[in-house]
């Protein structure tokens, strides 16, 4: 019962700051809360005079808690994500980028084998080529989030803010340039802090990792991450396909890999632009559908999921590769996107999990985002409901379960959509 007491004055104190402002009962709670943090850093081995100094007249930033629940990789559809991530302007920034710092580049490839154009394509993702590193103190950022974010998320933010402290004892960072982006992210290459204590190089020779102040640095260290992640030299992270008139849209999994010669084969799959190389045929693949049968369609190889593992989301990781592709030189996408179809709200989102579950296809949470557990549900209902089994979530699909559970029994689709005469 005293759990549950000071999790509902907690709760109402962190409502209280986004809606009027600080208090002093807000700055009170917060006071404890940094003093027992403090306690804890204190028996990881962090120095007293890091903290006290990091922790100063500290405040929350509501902000943050705002900008938590609106990332653009989950609330835009994906073709206005990639319009502003793989810009012209970003394009040719990159290409200027690969000519400026071509010798290190060379040098990070032959080192970590990650192709240079991919290294640029995530250094303008995550900062614009360093002119929007983030401007926000790392450190109130992460108390914040540890403080009043997401009950389910707490710890892990506490286990970033201490990832902070350690950056900022060991003299890696300074305390005034740690700054970035609202979820703690760090640099050039945007590291949030455990990632940073685990791949970091200092690369420059200056006995400092320092993502914010050297590009060698940054550079080297993303180089280094993705290398340890598995990522395979040389290969491309995947391919634009053209999928046939029959094409089984179930087939469309991220857990069904086959090489790409028996997607060719078997499957009527092939490259849209005929741009494979002589290896592309012996790699293993998935069949990507972004934005369901009627967008564009790709072969995503295993760097695909490397990439995953920097920003574990797919509008994300096919930015960096189609970046990169342009920036070593290749022409924009083939197909064409459904940009006349309205996307889903958070709130719609949620509803949609929530009556797949009760309708008996369980999503494992009803949280608003649709990750892989929700697109497995949904292509198990698409199957037994007679649309095109792509995984992807439209208005459609929500009002014909919402009419399932008024119903109470399953309904057809009046026209099932047909199949896109060739999609690529």
């Amino acid at each position: 019962m005293r759990r549950k007491l000071v999790r509902f004055v907690q709760t109402t104190l962190v409502l209280a700051v986004m809606l009027f402002g600080y208090t002093a009962a807000t700055d009170s709670a917060f006071d404890r809360w940094k003093s027992q943090f403090r306690e804890l850093a204190l028996t990881q081995g962090i120095r007293a005079q890091t903290l006290d100094i990091a922790l100063r007249d500290l405040l929350p930033d509501k902000t943050v808690l705002r900008l938590d629940t609106h990332q653009p990789e989950f609330t835009k559809p994906v073709w206005e994500y990639l319009e502003s991530a793989v810009s012209d302007d970003r394009v040719a920034a990159g290409q200027a980028r690969l000519h400026e710092y071509a010798p290190l580049l060379e040098r990070l490839y032959q080192q970590y084998g990650v192709q240079p154009e991919y290294l640029l394509a995530i250094w303008g993702m995550e900062s614009d080529f360093g002119r929007n590193r983030g401007g926000r103190s790392i450190v109130r950022a992460l108390a914040t989030l540890a403080y009043a974010g997401t009950e389910e998320r707490r710890d892990f933010w506490r286990q970033q803010l201490l990832a902070a402290m350690r950056i900022l004892d060991k003299g890696d960072i300074s305390m005034v340039s740690l700054r970035g982006s609202w979820a703690g992210a760090i640099g050039h290459t945007q590291f949030i802090p455990t990632t940073f204590e685990r791949y970091a190089v200092d690369y420059d020779g200056d006995g400092r990792r320092d993502l914010v102040n050297s590009i060698p640095d940054a550079l080297a260290s993303t180089a280094n991450y993705l290398a340890q992640s598995g990522w395979q030299s040389g290969r491309r992270w995947g391919i634009e396909a053209s999928l046939p008139v029959n094409f089984a849209w179930e087939q469309a999994d991220p857990d069904i890999w086959q090489p790409v010669s028996v997607w060719a084969a078997e499957n009527g799959v092939v490259s849209a632009s005929a741009q494979l190389t002589a290896n592309d045929g012996d790699d293993n693949a998935f069949v990507l559908l972004p934005a369901g049968y009627r967008g564009p369609a790709f072969l995503a190889f295993q760097n695909f999921r490397v990439i995953l593992k920097y920003n574990n989301a797919y509008s994300y990781a096919l930015g960096v590769g189609h970046l990169g592709d342009r920036i070593r030189g290749e022409t924009p996408l083939l197909g064409t996107w459904p940009d006349d179809e309205k996307p889903l709200s958070h709130t719609q989102k949620a509803e949609l999990q929530q009556l797949l579950t009760t309708a008996g296809y369980s999503t494992d949470g009803v949280d608003g985002k649709l990750g892989p557990n929700t697109r497995a549900a949904l292509r198990r209902w698409q199957m037994d409901s007679g649309f095109p089994a792509d995984g992807y979530a439209t208005l459609e699909h929500l009002e014909f379960l919402r009419e399932e559970i008024r119903l109470n029994t399953p309904i057809s689709p009046a026209s099932k959509a047909p199949a896109p005469e060739n999609r690529g």
